[in-house]
Order: C-alpha cells, then sequence, then structure tokens
C-alpha cells in the first residue's frame, strides 16, 4: 500500500474506471468477442456481461413495481 494519500486514491479511481469500462463494454459486445479484444477467458467475459444485464434488468424490475405500487 503506498504511504501517499493521493496515489491511493489514484488507483481506486483507476480500477473503478476500469470496471466502468468494462461494464460498458459488456452491454455492447457479445462475449466471445469481449474476451478475445481485451485478452480475457471468456468465463470473465459471460460473468461481466451478467452483471451488466442482471443489474439492469433489475433496476427496470424495480422500478416498474414502484411505478405499479403507486397506482
Amino acid at each position: 500500500m503506498l504511504s501517499d494519500g493521493h496515489h491511493l486514491v489514484f488507483r481506486i479511481r483507476l480500477a473503478e474506471t476500469r470496471s466502468t469500462a468494462l461494464f460498458q463494454l459488456a452491454t455492447e459486445l457479445p462475449a466471445a468477442v469481449l474476451a478475445r479484444t481485451l485478452g480475457i477467458d471468456i468465463t470473465d467475459a459471460v460473468k461481466w456481461q451478467r452483471a451488466a444485464a442482471g443489474y439492469w434488468g433489475t433496476y427496470a424490475a424495480d422500478i416498474s413495481r414502484r411505478l405499479s405500487d403507486q397506482d
């Protein structure tokens, strides 16, 4: 761990940025293309796709339920 707090924050932001980019790509590319393009294992690419789709699917379902409850 770096003693300089500035470097620690910088590393955390890089990790967040990487995750955000992977998340976005997983919503737009097939797992095989994602894996080959980024040089990651196909099972990891599938996990990213499931996480991306699962998150938005859950979000949409939750919003729909909230709207139904308001009626």
